[in-house]
């Protein structure tokens, strides 16, 4: 972990475990109306529903539709966009089972779904837009460029940058295919007069980078949005979603919290698993432990309120989600949504970068690794990916997809 890095999760430890270190291991978190004697009961009646086999959340969550905690217009938008959404999933997973030369990329607007293409359209994708028409409409757009090669280009750029590859913070795929966006540190502008040649278009940003971001009392089975502490470094990070792989169960969440062989335990201290597999790149991890459950933590990180999960999702431009961190849930009361998708990083993050659109701080330190979502229309979560980094309003997220091929198909435990 980098000494920035280890800064950033260590300040959440001073915010989320510091406050609660003289508490005893069955007391109720600080500023809980629960108390010890209630956090006792409540772990009984969880261990009792657990063996009866209770579709209710370990514990004294409170469910809650996941919809309610958003403010009108938030839930208004994310209502008109979940027929786009389905639209352009229909899409996506055609291009996951058979990629194409020509896709550039898919992005949602107002009221109507683009997929950008390079060249002829072939029969087997007409079909395939023609049928997600049904859910929405979609139109087909020229792009200049595929993915593909916009991504060879991306390789040429960091390894020709002035500088180095290490002057480069990110290097964004336009949404429409036109080109390439490079994203260099605020005064290096100047640069631009040495972008190197790669065939497509580079425009470059002048930026602050995306830094990364590192309840309380949580226990098995484990959910998404609570406290996790890394023991073995004294740091705190978010548990992005329980998922499951065949028969095993884990914790998801961001690769910089921890290495392989490292102990996490939520905030009281009560242990929850070792790291196991990891991808340093994508900021991904899993954490082997007992049981999950689908549900995540949207509330306050002592109001036990929780939501449960549907399943994932494929992440698209111009689309609107949350994230539940535990230190924004601490400062907010609720999640930070209106978190609009701009860019996929064309590098080996490949990370997904939104934007809050009110100007709102994104995510803040101990947020690492909690859960982004949208909400379906049952008022349940739907998995979109796990937070990795933020700059004031600007948020850098892994999605689930990119998670799901480097873990073998880990599916969300769902409710």
């Amino acid at each position: 972990m980098s000494p920035r890095r280890r800064w950033l999760a260590a300040a959440a430890t001073a915010v989320a475990v510091t406050a609660l270190g003289a508490a005893p291991a069955s007391a109720a978190p600080a500023g809980s109306e629960a108390t010890a004697s209630d956090a006792t009961a409540a772990r009984a009646g969880s261990e009792a529903t657990q063996a009866g086999g209770a579709a209710t959340p370990g514990g004294a969550a409170r469910l809650v539709d996941a919809a309610t905690l958003l403010a009108p217009a938030e839930r208004q938008r994310m209502e008109r966009q979940r027929p786009l959404v389905a639209a352009a999933s229909a899409v996506r997973w055609e291009i996951e089972r058979h990629p194409y030369a020509g896709y550039a990329g898919i992005s949602l607007g107002q009221s109507d779904v683009t997929v950008w293409w390079k060249g002829a359209l072939p029969a087997t994708m007409r079909r395939v837009v023609d049928q997600a028409a049904r859910s929405a409409p979609v139109v087909v757009r020229a792009a200049d460029y595929s993915m593909a090669e916009l991504r060879t280009a991306a390789a040429k750029v960091r390894a020709g940058w002035p500088g180095g590859a290490d002057a480069v913070q990110a290097v964004k795929l336009a949404p429409d295919g036109s080109g390439l966006i490079v994203s260099v540190p605020a005064g290096g502008a100047s640069l631009r007069t040495a972008v190197p040649q790669v065939g497509v278009p580079v425009s470059v940003a002048a930026e602050a980078g995306l830094e990364p971001v590192s309840r309380d009392d949580d226990w098995a089975p484990w959910k998404g949005g609570a406290t996790i502490v890394n023991s073995d470094q004294g740091t705190a990070c978010t548990s992005g979603f329980g998922v499951r792989n065949g028969s095993a169960s884990y914790i998801l969440t961001a690769a910089h919290c921890g290495q392989v062989g490292q102990r996490f335990t939520d905030a009281r201290g009560e242990y929850i698993g070792t790291i196991g597999p990891r991808h340093q790149d994508h900021d991904v991890e899993l954490v082997p432990t007992s049981s999950v459950d689908g549900y995540v933590y949207v509330g306050t990180p002592t109001d036990s309120v929780a939501a449960p999960v549907e399943g994932w999702g494929w992440t698209f431009v111009g689309e609107y989600l949350c994230q539940s961190g535990v230190t924004s849930s601490r400062q907010l009361g609720r999640p930070v949504c209106n978190l609009k998708v701009l860019f996929y990083y064309a590098d080996r993050e490949d990370l997904v970068e939104a934007e809050q659109t009110e100007g709102q701080a994104a995510a803040r330190p101990g947020d690492s690794g909690g859960p982004i979502y949208s909400i379906a229309a049952s008022g349940k979560v739907v998995a979109k990916g796990t937070t990795t980094r933020t700059a004031g309003a600007r948020l850098g997220f892994q999605d689930y997809g990119t998670a799901w091929r480097d873990f073998g198909g880990i599916v969300p435990a769902t409710r």
